[in-house]
């Protein structure tokens, strides 16, 4: 503790830097909870889907966007048989302590291409039906003990204030290592608070193929077609 008087002095005799260090730490730390929240997602993946479901992502980092209007050029592209997209989000429950991954989805999309997530019809039609609706897996749900109908306040990190969410449906896993964690909602409600540079752009497609012996053939294509 003799030494913490002398540390104090040193932070403050060079604010800017002191600043800077920690805004720095800040990024690193918010970068890091980015990229291990689509880790996860990523690996659950091609965990459970094996050969017929691909990402694409944008080739110079994981962090940067895609346009909305790539969906439709991927369609295209023989052996791809669906494409959903998502954003992350990133935002918090309460406080800083209550972090889970949360996607803005595609409600029309979505669900057909991650079978392996179940929840009754009844819930996902009220979920489409509600721009500011939301999906919570069971494992998120039970930890802080929401139930269907509650109002979900989440506070933004990258978009400042307070996103309110109607949560209309609790999903499963159908095997014991899918990831239940996962907090869904509208990617139109997402895309509405976003600056203007932002708006209409995607975090990841995902896609399904036709023939997973293809995979290496379909990749291929759509590298050449957005080369």
């Amino acid at each position: 503790m003799r030494f913490l008087p002398l540390i104090l002095a040193n932070l403050l005799r060079k604010k800017v830097r002191t600043v800077l260090t920690l805004g720095s730490f800040a990024v690193a730390l918010f970068l890091f909870g980015l990229l291990a929240t689509i880790r996860v997602a990523f690996s659950q993946g091609i965990d459970v889907a094996g050969a017929d479901r691909l990402m694409v992502i944008n080739k110079v980092s994981i962090i940067q966007p895609l346009p909305l209007p790539y969906r439709d050029r991927i369609l295209r592209i023989p052996g791809v048989k669906q494409v959903t997209f998502a954003n992350w989000f990133g935002g918090v429950y309460i406080d800083e302590k209550n972090f889970f991954p949360q996607f803005a989805i595609d409600p029309e999309t979505y669900r057909a291409m991650y079978p392996e997530f179940i929840l009754p019809d009844d819930q996902w039609k009220a979920f489409q039906q509600d721009k500011a609706g939301a999906i919570a897996g069971k494992l998120t749900a039970d930890k802080y003990h929401w139930k269907v109908g509650d109002r979900i306040p989440i506070k933004g990190t990258f978009l400042s204030g307070v996103f309110e969410f109607n949560l209309h449906g609790i999903y499963h896993g159908t095997r014991p290592q899918d990831d239940t964690t996962q907090f869904w909602f509208h990617w139109d409600y997402l895309n509405e608070k976003m600056p203007a540079s932002y708006k209409n752009m995607i975090g990841w497609y995902t896609l399904r193929i036709e023939n997973p012996d293809h995979a290496a053939s379909v990749m291929k294509a759509i590298d050449e077609t957005f080369a």
